[in-house]
Parts: structure tokens; C-alpha cells; sequence
């Protein structure tokens, strides 16, 4: 079996360049990183990005069922700003980042790494919907709703959390402050019907009430500025407004020549002067025509159309986002049937006023009519035989009855 060797002036010369090239280059010192990493967690920190208005000393991070899933969910709560949930952000697969945190200036805490890049932004949140699974119990149920303190909805809250396997109901804790209490009450006196029973308030729910206060949150996310995100306004507005292709116009643009000519001046100079010929229609023969493909869609959605869209988009999100799905379904039927009867009635006045309108003219026809036979039926046969005759040309029988001059 062959076997490569290498020749030995080759290898000779390679071992003086190595040799060489070894006693040029001067040692350097290693370098030295002025962090020191810890060792690897188990359970590595995590970056929270916190509003500015919240206090820094009294906010409190705890652990809330979630009003859609009914699972245990971190929030920040806090006196003066209200509560705020968490929104994760999280690097793309294909760009994977990670985290150097420095935990002190001085040095002397050693720092940390981080394998994911996750940021957790808190933005705010209506703590309505927090409440809204104890104060929508047995909604849809053709249940009799009944007028419950405060303390009692509160209660229902506790009972749900320990079902949902939260070990410590800190809902009870965050109401210990005025401020919170006093927001959340507010919040549910939106919604609710209201009694006093001596000096405790009463809440009922109010779907009426629900509904108008989602429809308010559809259309301040649906109409203010900026509006929908982009990918949302992309995919649920455009894409479901986009209306089928009638067909493909094909347009044919003539092309325009330009000619550049050299004149010499009486200077000896020459100067580039660029003249311009224009194709007219009877030599579109003879111009090089280059066709071009144009779409043609059946319809473009009104302003109108799409406004309406986007607060469908809105109030759908809502729904599913920070509903029950109990609660959700129900409150979807109920606006379908609003819709439908708002709908029906509009048609119903429509017809009303059409059947209004024929009326009316029918009436004013018939009086008209009944005007004309009873000025026929008052006039004398020879009244109507004098009107038949010609007068032109006649003087007026007034004009014998008036005084002598």
C-alpha cells in the first residue's frame, strides 16, 4: 500500500522557519479579566424592567391567578401607580443573546451570566379584570345574581387562589393598603350595580355595564395613536380586508429616446448638449413598447370599514387576553345578539319609513283629487259652457261698470 512521505529538504526547511519565526516573537503576559464569574445557578437571575412611576420602596412583586388561564402569575403592585403585569421579550432562535450583570461597582460581588436574554417589562393593567372571575361566577348559568360585599367577592378570590394551588393568597396582603382597595372597588363600581346596605357597599355585575366598559378599551387601543401593533394591523386588518383579484391589466408605456450631440464652439471648446425625442401616438409602432402587468382588486375597504375592523381586532383581544373563557363565549354571544337585533330594528324602521313615505303620498293624492271633483261638482253647466268660449279679443264686463270722466 503507497504512503505519502515528505522529502527531507522540505522538512528541513520548515523546522528553520518554525525555529525562526519562534525566537522573533517576544512572550507576551496573559490577559487577566477584571470580572470574575461565579459558578453557573440553578436558578439564574432575571431582568425586570420596571415603570418609573412605581415606588421603588413599597412595590411589591406577587403571585395573582390569572384572570384567562386560572394559573399562578407574577405582577407588580404598587400604592401609588396600580398593578402592572409582566411582558416577556425574548431574543429570536436564530440570534441567540445572553446577559453580563455586574452586581456591584466595587467588585467585590462577583458577576453573573445568563443564558437567555428574556426581558420581563411590566405595563399596566386594569385590575378590574383581576376581580372579574369571583364577580362573573355562575354568569351564563341562568343563575340569580346576588348583591355581595366587597369583602365577600374578595373571599371567592382567596377560595379560587387555593384551588389553583397558590400557596399564599397575596391578594389579601395588596388590599391592606387604602390606596389598592380603594382602586380596586372603583374599578368594580364600573361594572357593577350598586346597593348600601348601613355602611357597607354592595356589588352585583352588570353585563351591560362589561360590555360598554370593553368596548371603551377596544376603541383607546384602536384609535389612539399609533394604533395596533404592526404585525396585528398586518395580519387581522389588511390581510382580512384584502379583497379577491378581478384579473391582471396589462399596460404598455412607450419608452423616450435621449440623444447627446457634440457641438464645437467658436472657442474651440465642445460642449455635450442632450436633445430629447418624444414618441408620439401615430409612431407607437415603430416605438419599443415594454408591457407592464398590473393588479386589479375588486374593492378597497372604506375608512369606515376599516375602523370598525380594527375595534373588532381590539375587543377580540380583550377577550381572549384577559377573560375566563366562561366569560368570554358568553359575553360574544350576548354581542352577537345585540348586533343582530340592532340590525333587525334598523331594517324594521327602515321599512316603517318607507311604508310612512307611500302613505303620505297616497294621502296627499287622494285629498287632491277629492279637491278637484268638488270644484267640478259645484260649477253649473252654463258656467262650464262660458269657458268654453273664446274671449280673446273681448273687453272685460267690469269695464262698462266704471265711472265717467
Amino acid at each position: 500500500m503507497p504512503r505519502t512521505t515528505r522529502s527531507k529538504a522540505a522538512s528541513t526547511a520548515t523546522t528553520d522557519s518554525s525555529s525562526t519565526k519562534s525566537k522573533s516573537t517576544p512572550k507576551t503576559s496573559s490577559n487577566t479579566s477584571i470580572y470574575t464569574l461565579a459558578p453557573e445557578l440553578d436558578s439564574p437571575p432575571q431582568i425586570f424592567i420596571l415603570p418609573t412611576t412605581a415606588s421603588t420602596s413599597s412595590s411589591r412583586i406577587v403571585t395573582l391567578q390569572n384572570p384567562r388561564y386560572g394559573k399562578p402569575t407574577r405582577y407588580l403592585v404598587c400604592p401609588s401607580s396600580g398593578f402592572h403585569e409582566f411582558t416577556k421579550i425574548s431574543s429570536p432562535a436564530k440570534a441567540p443573546r445572553s446577559w453580563l450583570i455586574d452586581s456591584a461597582s466595587n467588585g467585590t460581588t462577583p458577576a453573573q451570566t445568563t443564558k437567555e436574554s428574556d426581558l420581563f417589562v411590566a405595563t399596566p393593567i386594569d385590575p378590574l379584570f383581576l376581580v372579574l372571575p369571583a364577580l362573573a361566577a355562575g354568569v351564563g348559568e341562568k343563575k340569580k345574581q346576588m348583591f355581595l360585599s366587597a369583602e365577600d367577592h374578595f373571599d371567592a378570590i382567596s377560595e379560587q387562589n387555593s384551588e389553583t394551588g397558590l400557596r399564599k393568597n397575596h391578594l389579601l396582603e395588596v388590599l391592606k393598603w387604602p390606596e389598592t382597595r380603594a382602586l380596586l372597588e372603583k374599578r368594580m363600581k364600573a361594572v357593577c350595580d350598586t346597593v348600601e346596605a348601613g355602611d357597607e357597599v354592595m356589588f352585583r355585575l352588570n353585563e351591560t355595564k362589561l360590555v360598554e366598559e370593553l368596548i371603551k378599551k377596544a376603541k383607546r387601543m384602536s384609535e389612539t395613536e399609533g394604533g395596533l401593533p404592526r404585525s396585528m394591523e398586518e395580519k387581522f386588518v389588511g390581510k382580512a380586508l384584502e379583497a379577491p383579484i378581478v384579473g391582471v391589466r396589462t399596460v404598455t408605456s412607450l419608452t423616450r429616446s435621449n440623444t447627446t450631440t457634440t457641438v464645437e464652439s467658436q472657442d474651440g471648446d465642445e460642449k455635450m448638449v442632450e436633445t430629447k425625442t418624444e414618441v408620439s401616438l401615430s409612431e407607437a409602432t415603430t416605438a419599443v413598447a415594454t408591457p407592464v402587468n398590473e393588479v386589479v382588486a375588486a374593492l378597497t375597504p372604506s375608512a369606515e370599514i376599516l375602523r370598525l375592523q380594527r375595534l373588532r381586532v381590539s375587543l377580540n383581544f380583550l377577550l381572549s387576553s384577559y377573560l375566563p373563557p366562561s366569560l368570554a363565549t358568553h359575553l360574544k354571544s350576548l354581542l352577537s345578539t345585540l348586533a343582530s337585533r340592532s340590525h333587525s330594528d334598523f331594517s324594521r324602521k327602515r321599512i316603517a319609513g318607507d311604508e310612512e313615505d307611500a302613505y303620505e303620498r297616497a294621502e296627499k293624492k287622494r285629498k287632491k283629487e277629492e279637491e278637484e271633483k268638488v270644484k267640478k261638482a259645484g260649477v253649473s253647466r252654463g258656467v262650464k259652457e262660458l269657458a268654453k268660449v273664446n274671449t280673446r279679443g273681448m273687453m272685460k264686463l267690469t269695464s262698462f261698470f266704471q265711472k265717467k270722466t
